[in-house]
């Protein structure tokens, strides 16, 4: 019976302990959104309820140009990263070669390299051997550490395939690429989906590789965002950022759903 009060202290505690550590995270992200309907200019006082800084962000021509920026290099970025870590992925799992582990730690660094780290050793490299920095050096960039996170997430996915799928079509007259395009591709696109939606994530919150690898004419939305509060925090970014945290919130669901549904149906076979 002593044991009972300890124990439910103990969760008392847990839960307090849970509470504030949410609240540490969403609180400071629940007054952004509150103060990015603030009538006033400054956030230091509330003078009432306004939509004015959502509709203004829709007439900020610069702004919507760095969007378009961030959404043409992420795109780029995840279509070229999705073909290459699928096969980067589906190499590793079905092939070996000399020099395989060296070859797989060195494809996974990025993800574990600051992101500081790979925009100098990128800005290095285009600097000696000539190349003249613009969106597209930002989009090779951004290929390096997508691919990466795209290929752990199929890699996981491969890990718990049935590996007799593939040899069954075979046997029953496929060829290796038909195997690969019907029976294999199939129940890989989940996780394909998922690590893209995160990829895309990524790509457009970088700040630090776009930054050093970026020349004239280009300019990403977080560098944008970074130049304007420089100067100070003004309500029109309040609503830029809250847009960005619900269609990140967004993404981040949807390559959940599609992981969920991915096991789902592997565990229903």
């Amino acid at each position: 019976m002593s044991d009972q009060p300890k124990a439910k202290r103990t969760l008392t505690w847990q839960f307090l302990f849970t509470l504030l550590m949410f609240a540490f995270m969403y609180v400071p992200i629940l007054i952004l959104a509150i103060y990015s309907f603030n009538e006033s200019r400054f956030s230091s006082n509330w003078t009432g309820f306004s939509l004015r800084w959502y509709d203004s962000l829709l007439n900020d021509a610069r702004l919507l140009s760095s969007l378009r920026d961030s959404l043409f290099v992420a795109l780029i970025a995840v279509g070229v990263s999705a073909i290459l870590g699928t096969m980067m992925a589906v190499g590793l799992a079905k092939y070996r070669f000399p020099g395989k582990s060296l070859y797989r730690g060195m494809a996974y660094l990025p993800l574990i390299i600051p992101d500081i780290a790979i925009a100098v050793a990128t800005l290095v490299f285009l600097v000696s051997v000539g190349f003249s920095r613009s969106i597209w050096t930002i989009i090779a960039a951004h290929i390096v550490f997508c691919l990466s996170y795209i290929a752990v997430v199929v890699s996981t996915r491969l890990a718990g395939l049935n590996p007799h799928l593939e040899e069954a079509a075979l046997d029953l007259g496929a060829t290796p690429v038909q195997a690969f395009i019907r029976v294999i591709l199939p129940e890989l696109m989940p996780a394909i989906l998922s690590g893209c939606l995160l990829a895309f994530v990524l790509s457009m919150d970088d700040l630090l590789i776009a930054s050093f690898t970026a020349g004239g004419g280009a300019n990403t939305l977080p560098m944008e965002i970074f130049g304007r509060v420089r100067t100070g925090i003004k309500p029109d970014i309040n609503a830029l950022s809250v847009v960005l945290i619900l269609a990140s919130g967004l993404l981040a669901f949807a390559s959940e759903y599609l992981r969920y549904r991915g096991d789902q149906k592997r565990l229903g076979n």
